[in-house]
């Protein structure tokens, strides 16, 4: 496609849908978390079972912080959408590409800046 057509108003609206329904889900899901964990906090005579509940409980805990990262980088897109930044590399400033953003909709570098970002973490530990 042109460059001229690369994040159009289409585009653009398009993400910004996208973006929303997802940050939907996620604070839909949270809500859900805390429904299961008071349900849950019951006494339950077993160790085992204790054991069992507790740890099912701090995967699930582990999995809304990730989720709960997630809503930043959300909000930090559609942020970007406004701004009319989404979609370009934050290092090199050029498109992302709307196959990464279908995959990733939260990419902030391009498939190659990302993947020199990853090969100086490896090399470095940075």
């Amino acid at each position: 496609m042109p460059d001229s057509e690369y994040m159009n108003d289409k585009q653009l609206e398009f993400f910004r849908t996208r973006l929303m329904q997802q940050r939907n889900d996620l604070l839909d899901n949270a809500g859900e978390t805390t429904e299961h964990l008071r349900e849950d906090t019951s006494i339950v005579p077993d160790p085992a079972d204790r054991a069992t509940i507790e740890e099912e409980h701090a995967l699930e805990l582990r999995t809304r912080d990730r989720e709960r990262k997630l809503l930043k980088k959300i909000s930090q897109s559609i942020a970007r959408i406004e701004a009319g930044d989404y979609g370009f590399c934050d290092e090199t400033g050029e498109p992302i590409g709307l196959g990464r953003l279908l995959a990733r909709p939260t990419a902030t570098l391009s498939l190659e800046a990302q993947q020199r970002r990853e090969m100086k973490q490896k090399m470095f530990g940075d």
